[in-house]
């Protein structure tokens, strides 16, 4: 019998789990308050499978397959009816996490795992209250999960071990790679790591170093080009003769150095947001934001598919 997932969100983050479970062989009911957004996930969806298809990354099912898979509930009753897993991408306002979790333990069946995409809200602050707080915890993916694939799992200081391990099995079924965080920690870790890399754009184009395009450069053409399919740790561990212990003992003061002058946190103050906005728009005017989404999306695909043939040699 085909495990029966329910999407609760389907905007920007709950379409693309859409398609990261279809093409997994789930069978995937889909709700949203606002039937709009659920038909224009269903829309986006429909657009995206035949060029993931072209590019190998639809476990080798049609686009019609993927898409018979899904079927949108004209209720949040309707969508948990049978489901033995819940990904909940709604709004990031904790007040509606809290009235919805309420709700998901009221209908949702006493052992359907009920699981957040949420960014930062750790599952203690919309679960405590709530019919079996046991089955919640955070499974943050990063956007778009359908082809980027880490997974942030996140349990509540009451989160039953076993739902932990049922959320990574689900997670290894539909193809996504997790991390499992030993407590709950503002941001989680993605964000943690993305925070200390923004405090410091900001702060190198605020001091007038270089333009917000030139920090991009040095990721995309340089960072992150080892950081695509390596870490930081094993990118210095690679990068001294004598590993770790040799790149610490020769940089690890200049970094202390690095890290007592950018101790203290700037504030992303109006001008300096407007500023970096400005040279954002130069780049990117507004109206082309989504065509450039597309674009980030075709060519995330196409890093998938390489990435995937690479680790295949």
């Amino acid at each position: 019998m085909t495990t029966k997932i329910a999407l609760v969100g389907c905007g920007l983050v709950g379409r693309s789990w859409a398609i990261v479970f279809a093409r997994a062989g789930f069978d995937v009911a889909m709700y949203d308050p606002t039937p709009a957004s659920l038909d224009t996930a269903l829309d986006f969806v429909r657009g995206a499978l035949p060029p993931l298809a072209e590019l190998g990354l639809l476990n080798g099912h049609e686009p019609a397959e993927v898409m018979a898979r899904l079927r949108p509930a004209g209720s949040l009753a309707e969508a948990l009816d049978g489901a033995a897993y819940v990904q909940e991408s709604g709004p990031e306002r904790l007040p509606v996490k809290v009235e919805l979790y309420r709700e998901l333990g009221r209908l949702a069946g006493p052992d359907t795992v009920l699981a957040s995409s949420t960014s930062g809200l750790p599952a203690s602050s919309f679960s405590e209250g709530m019919e079996g707080r046991q089955r919640c915890l955070v499974a943050h993916p990063i956007n778009p999960p359908h082809l980027v694939p880490l997974v942030e799992i996140v349990p509540a200081p009451w989160t039953d071990p076993d739902v932990v391990a049922r959320t990574e099995a689900v997670m290894a079924q539909a193809g996504q790679v997790t991390i499992r965080l030993n407590r709950e920690i503002a941001g989680f870790v993605v964000n943690r790591i993305q925070s200390a890399v923004l405090g410091e754009a900001f702060r190198l184009v605020e001091d007038g170093i270089v333009s917000a395009a030139e920090v991009d450069l040095a990721m995309a053409e340089g960072l992150g080009m080892r950081w695509f399919f390596m870490g930081p740790f094993e990118t210095i561990d690679l990068n001294a003769q004598g590993g770790i212990y040799d790149y610490c003992e020769k940089l690890g003061p200049m970094y202390h150095d690095l890290a007592r002058e950018q101790a203290d946190p700037r504030k992303w103050h109006a001008g300096l947001v407007s500023e970096v906005e400005r040279q954002r728009r130069a780049a990117t005017p507004m109206e082309g934001l989504d065509e450039r989404k597309a674009w980030r999306d075709r060519y995330l695909a196409r890093l998938a598919q390489a990435k995937r043939a690479l680790s295949e040699t």
